[in-house]
Order: structure tokens, then sequence, then C-alpha cells
């Protein structure tokens, strides 16, 4: 077998590829982590959206219940009935 030593410019080449390989990768890390956590960020918000509406459902329903079918003028702070 014989053993034929590289030019220090391709070993440079070689070097240089590598290292970007590597931060590549680790930028591919840091870049998952963070759509895990935008992820988990919408999740919650759609959590709290689900829980806005049901509370706006309540609410509608409370008031209908008390004043009937009309609508509310939140400005004057008043209950138009239908």
């Amino acid at each position: 077998m014989e053993t034929k030593v590289l030019t220090q410019e391709e070993v440079q080449n070689l070097k240089d590829v590598r290292e970007r390989r590597i931060q590549i990768t680790e930028n591919f890390g840091v870049l998952e982590s963070r759509i895990q956590e935008f992820q988990l960020q919408k999740e919650i918000l759609k959590q709290e959206l689900k829980n806005l509406i049901e509370q706006e459902t309540q609410l509608g329903g409370a008031l209908q219940q008390k004043y009937g079918n009309g609508s509310i003028d939140l400005e004057k702070g008043e209950f138009i009935s239908n």
C-alpha cells in the first residue's frame, strides 16, 4: 500500500469543509430548538384563545339571559334591545 502526502492546501480545504459541516449541524440544532419553542408558545396561545372564547360565550349567554336579545354599545355602556 502506497502512502502519498496531501498538500497543505488540500489538508486545509478538508479541515475547512469539516468545520463548516460541524457549524451547519450545530445551527440546525439551534434552529430546531427554536422551532420547538415556537410550537410550544403556539400551543399555549391556542389554549388561551380557547379559554377566551369560552369566557366570551359564557358572558354573552349571561348578558342575553339578563337583558334578552339585542346589542351592546360599549362606548356608552348601553344595551339596545331588538
